[in-house]
């Protein structure tokens, strides 16, 4: 399959080091708002919609986990940006590390953030089926539970609510592919041929791919480093400055 033009935005000067911040699987590119603007101030921050998510067409199934690396090649290729730092959050992720491993010249450092390299597939693959049955709106609250702890969610409903709308608002059909992408997944022989420079961050309250999921990354990612902060899934709308310190400590150490 060819790769997809996805919607994105670039944020930051224009001369500065390229970061990539892809998507956990249901959210859009506003997931990253609380990160953009400090990133912006030393780097080139480019944000995308994944295939079947946001503003980016919904190519028909079934997708690979390269399909979902070359989308990103593809976007870089048309900004002009040979080497970039990457970082994803569960499903974005599993494509920044499949990406690092296939290539290693396109990626500079790496941060793997709240993601797996092998899942349980029986509730994807699960969710997929209702996903093309009955639409992601069925099940968005109790995805979008997930990615926020009961308290944070308790003291920010609007915050809560936007989450289950970006969920409910995705794809059908894309986002069931994207699913079928994450639940058949295998990146565990993949981790070893890693060379870029390697944060693992894991959220210590995180019901969807708890902190096992993590420490397994970071010890099969030579020389990778783990951080654990509290918070669910997406602990970088919970933990905003605790996160983004250690994306830009970690990124900054690449561009001196």
């Amino acid at each position: 399959m060819s790769a997809v033009e996805v919607s994105y935005s670039v944020d930051g000067p224009a001369d500065a080091p390229v970061v990539v911040l892809s998507n956990s699987l249901g959210a859009t590119r506003a997931m990253w708002d609380p990160q953009v603007p400090a990133l912006a101030e030393r780097f080139r921050v480019v944000t995308y919609d994944g295939r079947g998510h946001g503003e980016s067409p919904s190519p028909a199934g079934p997708y690979t986990i390269d399909d979902l690396v070359d989308d990103v090649l593809a976007l870089l290729d048309r900004l002009g940006a040979e080497r970039a730092h990457v970082a994803g959050v569960s499903l974005g992720g599993m494509i920044a590390m499949r990406m690092a491993a296939r290539e290693p010249a396109r990626v500079r450092r790496l941060a793997v953030m709240f993601s797996s390299a092998k899942v349980d597939p029986a509730g994807f693959l699960d969710r997929a089926a209702l996903a093309r049955t009955g639409g992601t709106a069925q099940f968005a609250a109790m995805v979008a539970s997930r990615w926020l702890t009961p308290e944070h969610a308790a003291q920010h409903p609007d915050l809560a609510a936007r989450l289950e709308a970006m969920i409910a608002g995705s794809d059908d059909e894309g986002y069931a592919a994207c699913c079928e992408v994450a639940g058949r997944i295998d990146l565990r022989e993949d981790l070893g041929r890693i060379t870029a420079p390697t944060l693992v961050v894991s959220g210590s309250e995180d019901p969807a791919l708890p902190p096992p999921h993590q420490e397994a990354i970071a010890a099969g990612i030579p020389g990778a480093a783990l951080l654990t902060v509290r918070g669910a899934h997406l602990a970088n709308l919970e933990r905003t400055l605790e996160v983004t310190g250690a994306l830009l400590a970690h990124f900054d150490g690449g561009t001196r």
